[in-house]
């Protein structure tokens, strides 16, 4: 999908506001530039949230000397970090990123919100890139690669044109956001492409080329966890396995209330 200046999306945002999302831990190196580039696209980004997950760090005074506002986050994982961005923040459009990418450019966010300010069928945007690893091309995002895309294309067939299924940067309606639990931790990213499918259909979700993308990559000890939650999430989604512990939907919340 082509993309429209910031000055042109700034104008297509017609009274809609935007929110940049950051759910963080441990990420002091990185988050401070991160924060001062979304902020610069003022206009049209109207508030940069950073969600710090327990972090022992420096990340949320980065954060915040940045330009973001901090919240404290649960340490309880990324999913429920999301969730917490989505309930703290204002915007209309929420646009998420990892908060550990060292090739973040203003393009990252602008990029996302394009499909969403053009086409009011979108309810998800999702980043594809090229993910180095140890200066290799096309090596990273091994997670990725070797579980999330193959679930998708075996239990999911209608999603195996997601790329990056458990890539953090993606933007969406709040609207359609608040009507979607948010899985606790590793499982978000995919649980948020399976359940937006469920409830609007794999037409709602588009794809945007974000470039080159590098990031803190972990060593291969630290993924079993993060794999096995995404298989985990997809299995319940699939109705083969039992419940991934998940955040209630906020429309649920609020109507609760």
């Amino acid at each position: 999908m082509p993309r429209l200046p910031t000055a042109d999306l700034a104008s297509a945002k017609a009274g809609q506001t935007v929110s940049v999302c950051l759910p963080a831990r441990d990420e002091a190196a990185t988050v401070g530039a991160i924060v001062r580039e979304a902020i610069a696209l003022e206009p049209l980004v109207d508030e940069v949230i950073v969600v710090d997950d327990a972090s022992v760090d420096g990340t949320a005074a980065e954060a915040a000397a940045a330009g973001a506002r901090v919240v404290p986050g649960a340490g309880t994982g990324k999913g429920r970090a999301m969730w917490m961005a989505l309930a703290e923040s204002t915007g209309d459009l929420i646009v998420y990123c990892d908060a550990d990418v060292r090739t973040f450019g203003g393009h990252f966010v602008t990029a996302l919100l394009g499909p969403l300010l053009e086409d009011h069928s979108i309810a998800l945007v999702k980043a594809t890139y090229e993910r180095p690893f140890g200066g290799r091309a096309g090596e990273g995002g091994r997670v990725n690669e070797l579980m999330a895309r193959p679930l998708l294309r075996v239990l999911f067939p209608d999603l195996g044109f997601v790329d990056q299924p458990l890539g953090g940067e993606c933007a969406g309606r709040r609207k359609a956001l608040a009507q979607l639990p948010f899985v606790e931790g590793w499982g978000v990213d995919i649980g948020l492409v399976l359940d937006v499918a469920a409830r609007f259909g794999p037409a709602a979700i588009a794809q945007v080329d974000l470039g080159r993308r590098v990031h803190r990559n972990r060593p291969l000890a630290q993924l079993g966890p993060p794999a096995e939650a995404v298989l985990r999430t997809a299995l319940a989604r699939a109705g083969l396995g039992p419940p991934v512990p998940e955040c209630r939907p906020l429309v649920e919340m609020a109507g609760s209330r």
